[in-house]
Formats: structure tokens, C-alpha cells, sequence
């Protein structure tokens, strides 16, 4: 090679903007790892291939050495063609080519050395600081020569994708103005598609690929990317698994596009097909990736050839396929052959799986239109109401080989819930009105003794506080935009610790082609806990049991009511805030009904005010009121207590007994005297009258439809119950006869809503004051574990609902019966795992309160509606007037509906293993032997009230008392790492119709590895997946994305470690999980 010194040097001393970086480096030479000198420091200039090292460190003009020095990898010229000049600034000129930087990755290391193929020294440079290190690399990276033939591979690869729309562009340009002006905007032709179904689907198979070497086995992949007919730019979409030691290689894995994706017939898809040289090194994107660059040219892959097709080219094709050319990037030569088989629904399975692993010219990938909706409605009719709960769906295809050497299609689908901030929102407003209501009730106590308003007044300060805090809250998620799910690095925060980590849908659609389609969903989401305040002192099982016993030993501060008591009163307070307006408007509603003489409408006022007011006076049929009434008393300032149990006058009780014999003239009282001896039996006599004053009205009432009647009443006849009421009106108008009975009725009923309330609120008193301010902080926990919980659940129920429409055993059980929801807990029991899982099983047992109603909706707005206070909520679910009308009758009747939900957990990981050896398991053995017997009460309520033809019928091989002995058994083994007990509770939630959740701490290593064995495991019991295919599927559902994305780091050897244990049992054989599944990569967004 012969070179110009003078062009060189004169190069050299060119201004600095024509240089494509520079700067201060220390340089020196390297053998082996023995430095020849020390690093001297340099200033260096790169232009091209060519790094000039000056002679010295500074900018300023140097002298030029007499020889310019070259690496031996290229010839240095013969000494005569290189002219001794003492002008030249250089000292050294290296030339990148045939050469490889290698980076140092530690943190503190600022080096990187050249390595030439030639065997030449290394140059061992070293920069000042960590980010020019890693911007020198880059540079010198792509200056090497081999980068550069990379680049022009690259550009090649671009002009021959955009060739064809030249001409299109080209023609343009040869129409009339005024056609042009006509044309407007570019319009794309749609793809015609099922509602709610993904808009494309294919699968892909090569055949005679061509290897570097003839002797080498190819392990290939397809990388499948999209170009957009309007933005012209290239988009990774998604890959196929990689399939080893074949150049005939037909792929598992399909591609599909979900609904929402801008794809066109005019869209262009390109396949990029790559031999894998080191599986384990390798990493392959499967994401939506908005970069239009290429993968890096790693050692762990190289490319073999691509080609590109249009879409609507597959979708017109005579016979739903396409067969291609594979060619080189230079578009010259052929390496092989690519098949685009289109997935149409609906389209029944012909092709033989003989030869699956080098043929699959003649399959066709076919599935059939999922069932989740019912006959006679269309997917239209019911995608806004699930448009309304899910979006953001991420699909997967795949076609695996059944026993019998037939396909089964199954699509993967992951989505996202927007009740993950929706129902923690409605749950926080309605925890705030309650608050604000008991606040004033605990205002409305009136006067009290100095002890007791001192407590009041702390109790009222705290409550301020809290709620406060729960409005900041509430203000803060209002502002939420972005995702609709809490990632996993979000669960510390704060303000987002109501909602729920990583809540998504797993939904698995199977499509055999000798056996009924199949619907198989599993809920995913992180253990409800209060992770933002930690788990130091344990979670919610230990922490309300320690507060409880606390509570016992604080009698001398505050009366001790035990927990069955203050739920109690809670409920008489609920019962009292929704009774008392109810009873009031339907007693105008009575007169109303009088003022305009209507018999009918009388009677059916009457009769719903009787049905009311008959709960409310039960409602203070308790002990509780008596006891808290005579508590409030002895609160009181300067109260005088005689012995509650002494005889009284008979002269004054028969005075009372004539009182209350004329409910007319009954007046109301004034509230519990300050200063007089206490009447325990007054509260007895204020309660009833309420019930007398509405014997009157009903009384009224017979009497006044006995005279509008003109048949069948004896003249003369006397009404008992009104003689007894001292009314003998014999005309005249029925709203003023009425008028003065109904206004009695309220009185009573106000006075003893006033009494109830001061009593229940001094309950509540107690309960605060006993355990301040642990007491609210428990509240505010539970509170967010409860939220959590819900947001699953509501989530659970809708999709459960709208998939089980066309199942009438299914509806029948959900009225008579009510829900199963099993929840497979994956924690540990050792350190703050404990706290989690303690805080889990209370807010999943919390469950129990909850019920739904299903309504039908009356706008566009489809989410739930919450209603009810702590401890009792009412979720209602709309559905659209079509999907309404197919339920049955009773739930169209609003007949509430009851859930069982059951938590069975079996730790996986290496701290169960800390925990089994050297910790305590009994928390999780006892968790699944109370949860055992809950799972026994239902499946016997479930005997006694559906007929057996009811279970799913493809799933009836075992039977399912045997189950739930097998199941008891292997709880009471306390076997290590037992997780058969999870299978075993998995099938039987699955055969008695129930809502499948799995949790781990953050819903994604444990819980992927749990949910993508469950799913083969399904397809190989239920649906005939080929044995020698387990393994295979299983790889091509936990294929790795990324490694790391935005932070999360997935540990490949724990995963490999969990999945070789929890697959004990299931699979003899053994598999590399050098990849994840599609749950957690799609979770990566995390």
C-alpha cells in the first residue's frame, strides 16, 4: 500500500471542524497484557479510517517527526516515498481497518484497547472520563472499515425497500393539477376483519436455507418488521422463537397485529431471517419497538437474507399463501425460501403434522372466532363494554401438534385494565364521605363529660388528619395520565399505594381440530400489600391480632367493644343513613298517592313503606343499642345512675302503657336526660312506637279502601286496630286523614334515628379511642390492601361475566350459588414476603363483603359502579341493553350476588428455601387449611344447589370430590415446595366455573413461570399438545424479549431455577430457559 506523506500531514493540520472527533487521550502500546511504555498523552484526530496521534498533548503547531508510523497490519511504504518534512504535527497515523474495539464494562474503568487481526500490538487508549470513553468506542467503532461495509449493507437494504414506492411517486408527477388536488391525502384500504378480533394473523416456515458452511447446522429466527405506507420508516415488530439444526425450519410462533394497529393492504411487512451461532448470547426483540435502526451485527448472530411483501398481496392470494424469495442484502443472491401462511377465523384444519420439523409447506394456520359472547350478539354489540375494562392488548399466535399429527392454533393475549385506577378512585371517594359522616357524628354527640371530650376531641383531630390525607389522594391519582396499570417500580410510591401492580388479563384461546374451542383466563396482578409502609413489624394478619389483644388491656382509658360489636354498629349506622330518607320519601309517596284518590297506588305505597320500615324497626332489635344508650348516659356531664334493674312505679308504668296506647298524641322526646335517673326500658318504648304509628297508617289505610269499595263490607263493621288508634274519621278527604298519622310516624322514627346514632357513634368512640392512633393507621392499611384486592376482583368478575353470557349453567350458578375466585399466592414466608402475604390473605378474605348486581346500562359509560360503606360494597356492572337481556331473570331483578374468594400460596423461590430450613412456614399452612375448608363449603353448596350436567363437560376426568380429598391431603402433608397443591386448586376453580388469579410479589418472574406452565400444562391435558412438544411450547410462551428494559433485570438462572422446581411433576424433561414468556416481557414495560 502506498500512501502520500505530504497529503497526510497536510490532513493532519486541517481545522478541527473537518475532523470527525477529537480529543486528549492517553495512548500506548499493549502485548498480551503488559503495557511496552507508559500511556503518554495525546491529542488525537479522526477522520475516516485514520487516527492521527499528535506529537504532543496541546493544539499548538508541532514540528513533524521525518517518519509517519503504521501498523504492520498494513505496509508501511518504502521509505524514499516518505518525505522528511519538520513541519508535520503528526507523530502517528493508525488506519482502522481489519481491526475491533474492545470496551471495558465496569463502571470505573475509562480504557479501551484496539485489537488488530494482523497480530500488531494492541493500542491501549485511555480517556479522561467514563462518557468519552464510551463516545471514543462508538467513534472508532464505526470508523473501522468493516463498519463502514456495514453501513453501505444497510443504506442498500433502504433503497431497495423504497424502490417500488418511486414509482408510484413518479407517477404523481404526470397527472393533472386538478387530479392531483382530487386525490388529497393518501387513503389506505382497510383489512375487513371480525369486530374485536386481531386485523391480521400468519404464520412462517423457510425451506433450503443456505449456510456460511456446508457443514454447519443453522439455528434460525425471523425478525418481523413493518413499513408504514404513509411514514415510509421501518418498525421491529415481533420475531419467531429460534428453531435449531435445520435449514428446513417451520416456526411455532405466528404474527398477529391486535385490532387497534394502523395496518393496511398498501402496508409493507418485511422478514429478516438470522442464524443464531451462540443461543445464549443472544437476545431477540419480539416488541413493538418504535426504531427504524438495525440490531447491532453482535458475534451471536448473522444475517442470512430478507425479503418483503405486501399485505395486501397475502390477504388477495388465491390460496392464503405466499411463497418468497430469501436474497442477500445486496439483492443478488438467493439463500432460501420463506412461506407466509395468512390465519384466516373460521377456517377448519386440513394439514398433516408428519413432518413438522422440515415440512410445513401444506398447513394452513387456521382458528375459529372466539367465544365470548353470546348467540345473537355480535362481537360490535359487546366490544364497548369490554372496550371499557380492557385495552392496550398484546397478542401472540402460535400452532403447536396435537397427538394425532394435527395443528391446534392458540392465541396468547395480554391487556391491560383500566380498573386498576378507576375502582381504587371510586373506593377512596366513598371512604372519604364515610369518614366526613362519622366525623359529624362523632360532632353530633352533644355534650359529654371532660374525660370523654377530650377523647373526642383527639379522635376528631386524628380523623381530620386522615382524611385529609385521603383527599390529597384522591387529588393526586385524578391526575394521573399514561398507563393504566402501576408498573412494579412504582409499588413504593405513595400516592399510587390504592392501586394494584401489574393488574392484566391472560387470556389463552385454544382451537383444536377435533375438540370444542376453548376460553382458558387467569388474572395476574402483585400481592395486595401496603408496601409503601412497609413491613418491618409484619403485615395486616399479625398487626390487627396484636392491636386486638392491646385493645383488651385499655378498659380503665375506654369502654372494650369487642370487633363482632363495632361491625355492628357500623351497619345500624348504615342501615339508619339509608332507611331514613327511604322511609321518608315513601311516606310522601303514600300521601301523595292519597291526594290523588288512587287505591292502587295507595296499596303499593303502602306496601313498600311497611316492607321498609318493618327493617328498620329490626334493625334496633339488639342489645348492642341498649348497652351503648346507657354508656352515652354515664358519659354524660354530672349523670345520677340508679340501679337499672329496680321497680318502678305501677301508677307511672300504667301511665306509659296509656301514653303509648294513643300514638296520635304521641310528642316527641327529648334526648336522654343530663340529670335524671337514666329508664332503660324508654328506648324499649321510643323504638316501638314507630312500629304502632305504622298499625295506624295501615290501619288508616284499610279503612279508607273499605269505604271506596262498593262490594263485600258489612255496614256498621268496626276496624279493632282503629279503635285501638282512637280514630273514627267516617269521611272526608284521605290526604287529611292520613296526613297527621304519617307525620307521627316520622317523628317517632326521628327520634329514634337521633338516640341510635349518638349510641352507635359512641361505640365508634371507643373503638378509636382504644387505639389511637394505631387504630386509624390500621384502617388506612387495610384500606389500600382492600383497594388492591377489589380492582382485581371487579376485573375477575366483568370478564368472567361477558365470556360466560351464552352459558346458562354458569348464570344459574351465579345467582344461586355465587362466584369462585381462587387466588394462587406464590410468596414466601421469610422476611418481608410474610408481611406481604399477611397482608394479602386479610384483604383477599376481605373479599367476602363484597357483592355485584348487574344492571343495565343507561349511557356510553360502561364502568362499574361502587356503592356501600367499609365492610359492605355493592360493585354494579353494566352491560348494554342486547347483553342484559340474555341474563337471567333474577339477575335481571338486581339479585345481589355473592363471591367466595380462597387463597391458597406455596412459596418457590430460594426464600421459602431460607424459610423451610431455618424460619416458620405455619402462616401459609395455616392460610391454605382455613381456605381449604372455605373451598368445602362451596363445593357443598354447590352440590346441593346445581344439578351435575352443570360442570364443563371436556374437563370432567376426574372427579371433583377426589380433588378436594387429594388437595386436603397435600396440605396436611406440610410436604416442602408442595405445589401440587397449586394444580390441584387451580382445576377445581377451573372446573367449578371460577375467576383464576395468580400473584407473586410483583406479578412477573414467579407469576409468568406459573401462568406459561399452566397454559402448556392445559394444552397437553386437555387438549392432546404432542409430548415430544411440551418442552418446545413452553420455550416458544417464555421467549425473552429483553433482558432488561427500563430497569428490571430478569435473573435467567433463578427463572431456570423456579421453572425446573414448580415443573416438578409435570415434565421428565428438562428445557433451556434462556428466554422469558410473553406475560412478563409485555410486563417489561415495567
Amino acid at each position: 500500500m502506498r500512501f502520500n506523506a505530504k497529503d497526510l500531514a497536510l490532513l493532519a493540520r486541517q481545522p478541527s471542524g473537518c475532523f470527525d472527533k477529537e480529543g486528549k487521550l492517553k495512548i500506548c502500546r499493549v502485548v498480551g497484557d503488559e503495557k511496552l511504555i507508559e500511556p503518554r498523552e495525546r491529542w488525537c484526530r479522526l477522520k475516516g479510517n485514520l487516527l492521527f496521534l499528535m506529537k504532543n498533548k496541546n493544539r499548538s503547531l508541532y514540528r513533524v517527526e521525518e517518519s509517519i508510523v503504521f501498523p504492520s497490519a498494513c505496509p508501511s511504504p518504502a521509505p524514499d516515498k516518505i518525505a522528511s518534512k519538520k513541519s508535520s504535527e503528526a507523530s502517528e497515523v493508525v488506519i482502522l481497518e481489519r481491526c475491533w474495539v474492545v470496551e471495558f464494562r465496569s463502571k470505573t474503568d475509562v480504557s479501551i484497547v484496539l485489537k488488530f487481526q494482523s497480530g500488531e500490538p494492541d493500542l491501549y487508549v485511555e480517556a479522561a472520563s467514563k462518557p468519552d470513553c464510551e463516545s471514543w468506542a462508538v467513534a472508532l467503532g464505526e470508523a473501522n472499515s468493516e463498519g463502514l461495509q456495514n453501513k453501505i449493507q444497510q443504506l442498500r437494504r433502504l433503497i431497495m425497500e423504497i424502490k417500488e414506492e418511486r414509482s408510484s411517486d413518479e407517477a404523481r408527477q404526470f397527472l393533472p393539477s386538478s387530479q392531483i388536488d382530487s386525490l388529497g391525502e393518501p387513503q389506505f384500504t382497510s383489512i375487513q376483519r371480525i369486530a374485536n378480533e386481531p386485523k391480521l394473523e400468519f404464520s412462517l416456515a423457510c425451506k433450503d436455507l443456505v449456510a456460511a458452511t456446508r457443514d454447519r447446522k443453522l439455528n434460525t429466527f425471523i425478525q418481523v418488521s413493518v413499513v408504514h405506507p404513509a411514514e415510509h420508516i421501518l418498525t421491529r415488530y415481533s420475531s419467531t422463537e429460534i428453531v435449531e439444526g435445520t435449514r428446513d425450519p417451520l416456526f411455532l410462533t405466528g404474527v398477529t397485529f391486535p385490532p387497534e394497529y394502523p395496518i393496511y393492504e398498501e402496508t409493507k411487512i418485511k422478514l429478516t431471517v438470522y442464524d443464531v451461532k451462540d443461543k445464549s448470547q443472544d437476545t431477540v426483540r419480539t416488541s413493538v419497538l418504535p426504531d427504524h435502526k438495525e440490531p447491532r451485527a453482535d458475534v451471536g448472530r448473522s444475517f442470512l437474507g430478507c425479503t418483503t411483501f405486501r399485505v395486501g398481496d397475502l390477504v388477495k392470494s388465491k390460496e392464503q399463501q405466499l411463497t418468497l424469495t430469501l436474497r442477500t442484502s445486496d439483492g443478488g443472491k438467493t439463500v432460501g425460501t420463506i412461506e407466509v401462511n395468512l390465519v384466516k377465523m373460521g377456517e377448519l384444519e386440513d394439514g398433516e403434522t408428519d413432518h413438522i420439523t422440515t415440512d410445513g409447506q401444506d398447513q394452513k394456520c387456521a382458528l375459529v372466532r372466539e367465544c365470548t359472547t353470546a348467540e345473537g350478539i355480535s362481537g360490535k354489540d359487546s366490544l364497548p363494554s369490554l372496550n371499557a375494562v380492557l385495552k392496550n392488548p398484546i397478542c401472540k399466535l402460535y400452532r403447536f401438534p396435537t397427538s394425532d399429527n394435527k395443528w391446534m392454533r392458540i392465541r396468547e393475549q395480554m391487556a391491560e385494565t383500566t380498573l386498576s385506577f378507576h375502582v381504587p378512585k371510586e373506593l377512596i371517594n366513598l371512604h372519604i364521605k364515610e369518614d366526613m359522616r362519622r366525623n359529624q357524628e362523632l360532632k353530633d354527640l352533644g355534650e359529654l363529660a371532660p374525660h370523654w371530650d377530650n377523647m373526642r376531641k383527639s379522635v376528631i383531630a386524628h380523623c381530620d388528619q386522615m382524611l385529609s390525607m385521603y383527599q390529597d389522594t384522591l387529588a393526586e391519582l385524578g391526575k394521573h395520565t399514561g398507563s393504566s396499570f402501576k408498573s412494579s417500580c412504582s409499588k413504593g410510591e405513595k400516592t399510587l399505594e390504592f392501586i394494584p401492580i401489574n393488574l392484566h388479563l391472560q387470556r389463552m384461546h385454544v382451537h383444536s381440530p377435533r375438540l370444542k374451542d376453548a376460553l382458558y383466563d387467569v388474572i395476574t396482578v402483585g400481592a395486595p400489600a401496603a408496601h409503601f409502609q412497609g413491613f418491618k413489624n409484619g403485615g395486616l394478619r399479625k398487626l390487627l391480632s396484636k392491636f386486638e389483644a392491646e385493645r383488651r388491656n385499655t378498659g380503665y382509658q375506654c369502654i372494650y367493644y369487642s370487633p363482632e360489636n363495632t361491625a355492628k354498629a357500623k351497619e345500624v349506622l348504615s342501615n339508619i343513613n339509608h332507611l331514613q330518607p327511604l322511609i321518608s320519601s315513601l311516606a310522601d309517596l303514600l300521601l301523595n298517592s292519597a291526594s290523588q284518590h288512587s287505591p292502587d297506588s295507595l296499596k303499593n305505597s303502602l306496601k313498600m313503606l311497611s316492607e321498609k320500615t318493618e327493617l328498620f324497626v329490626h334493625a334496633f332489635k339488639d342489645q348492642l343499642v341498649r348497652s351503648a344508650l346507657l354508656a352515652l348516659y354515664t358519659a354524660r356531664p354530672g349523670c345520677v345512675l340508679k340501679k337499672p334493674a329496680g321497680p318502678r312505679n305501677s301508677a307511672e308504668e300504667g301511665g306509659d302503657l296509656q301514653h303509648q296506647d294513643h300514638p296520635s298524641q304521641i310528642k316527641r322526646q327529648d334526648s336522654i336526660p343530663h340529670h335524671s335517673e337514666y329508664d332503660e326500658e324508654e328506648w324499649d318504648r321510643v323504638w316501638a312506637n314507630v312500629g304502632k304509628s305504622l298499625n295506624c297508617v295501615i290501619a288508616m289505610v284499610d279503612r279508607l279502601l273499605e269505604k271506596d269499595s262498593v262490594s263485600n263490607i258489612k255496614e256498621g263493621e268496626n276496624d279493632p286496630a282503629a279503635a285501638d288508634c282512637n280514630v273514627l274519621h267516617t269521611g272526608g278527604d284521605w290526604y287529611e286523614q292520613l296526613y297527621p298519622l304519617v307525620i307521627t310516624l316520622k317523628d317517632c322514627m326521628g327520634e329514634v334515628v337521633t338516640r341510635a346514632k349518638q349510641s352507635m357513634a359512641f361505640v365508634l368512640l371507643q373503638e378509636l379511642a382504644c387505639g389511637l392512633p394505631q387504630c386509624l393507621m390500621l384502617t388506612l392499611r387495610r384500606d389500600i390492601v382492600f383497594s388492591q384486592a377489589l380492582a382485581g376482583l371487579v376485573c375477575g368478575f366483568v370478564i368472567k361475566l361477558h365470556t360466560g353470557l351464552r352459558d346458562q349453567g354458569f348464570l344459574q350458578q351465579l345467582h344461586s350459588v355465587g362466584l369462585l375466585v381462587q387466588y394462587e399466592g406464590l410468596l414466601s414466608t421469610y422476611s418481608e414476603e410474610a408481611g406481604m402475604l399477611e397482608d394479602m390473605a386479610v384483604g383477599i378474605s376481605d373479599l367476602q363483603k363484597v357483592m355485584f348486581k348487574v344492571i343495565e346500562a343507561k349511557s356510553e359509560d360502561f364502568l362499574p359502579i361502587i356503592t356501600g360503606r367499609r365492610e359492605h360494597y355493592i360493585i354494579e356492572v353494566q352491560l348494554p341493553a342486547k347483553m342484559f337481556e340474555l341474563l337471567p331473570q333474577e339477575i335481571k331483578e338486581g339479585k345481589l350476588l355473592r363471591m367466595y374468594p380462597v387463597l391458597f400460596n406455596v412459596g418457590i423461590n430460594e426464600q421459602q428455601t431460607l424459610a423451610e430450613r431455618f424460619g416458620d412456614t405455619t402462616l401459609q399452612e395455616n392460610i391454605n387449611q382455613e381456605n381449604l375448608e372455605l373451598l368445602k363449603e362451596y363445593y357443598k353448596l354447590f352440590t346441593e344447589k346445581m344439578p351435575p350436567d352443570c360442570l364443563p363437560h371436556f374437563q370432567e376426568q376426574n372427579d371433583l370430590k377426589g380433588l378436594l380429598e387429594n388437595l386436603h391431603q397435600n396440605i396436611q402433608a406440610k410436604k416442602r415446595k408442595n405445589v401440587e397443591i397449586m394444580w390441584l386448586a387451580a382445576t377445581i376453580c377451573r372446573k367449578l366455573n371460577g375467576v383464576r388469579f395468580t400473584c407473586c410479589k410483583s406479578a412477573k418472574d414467579r407469576t409468568s413461570m406459573s401462568v406459561t406452565l399452566e397454559q402448556c400444562s392445559i394444552l397437553r391435558d386437555e387438549h392432546q399438545l404432542h409430548k415430544d412438544f411440551f418442552i418446545r411450547a413452553l420455550d416458544c410462551m417464555r421467549r425473552c424479549q429483553q433482558v432488561i428494559k427500563q430497569g428490571f433485570s430478569v435473573k435467567i438462572l433463578e427463572l431456570r431455577r423456579i421453572f425446573f422446581k414448580y415443573s416438578e411433576g409435570i415434565s421428565s424433561a428438562g428445557s433451556d430457559l434462556s428466554s422469558f414468556p410473553l406475560l412478563a416481557t409485555q410486563l417489561l414495560k415495567l
